[in-house]
């Protein structure tokens, strides 16, 4: 039995002008609008301060974590300890998530009432 392979259908073509039928100026010219994408909504993870994780547990964590050096995880454990709490980075919605919970795992795992957040930014 020989079977011919399906043809495959072609989309109706829509004209771009309407033909003058030479009646006069009723020509319609569609015009394609360029879409804006927005970037996506950026959130920063903030680590507040409590009285019982030490210091040095918050700028391993920021070390471990957000990649930061030495010196600017003490300035940002500093800023939390002063201000009470202090933005380790901004990073997308899902990527701030789990930074999140890595950081309350970790604390949680050594014993530490450390807490970490997302926010949005706003802009």
């Amino acid at each position: 039995m020989v079977t011919k392979p399906p043809k495959t259908p072609t989309p109706p073509s829509v004209p771009l002008t309407k033909p003058d039928d030479g009646r006069g100026g009723d020509a319609v010219v569609l015009e394609r609008l360029p879409l804006k994408t927005q970037p996506p909504q950026m959130y920063q993870v903030v680590l507040l301060n409590d009285d019982y994780t030490p210091m040095e547990f918050v700028v391993m964590v920021i070390q471990e974590f957000f990649n930061k050096d030495m010196e600017t995880a003490t300035q940002i454990m500093l800023k939390i300890h002063l201000d009470g709490k202090g933005i380790c980075g901004v990073f997308s919605r899902d990527v701030a998530a789990t930074k999140v919970d890595q950081v309350t795992e970790a604390s949680r795992k050594n014993g530490h009432p450390l807490q970490c957040v997302s926010e949005p930014i706003e802009l």
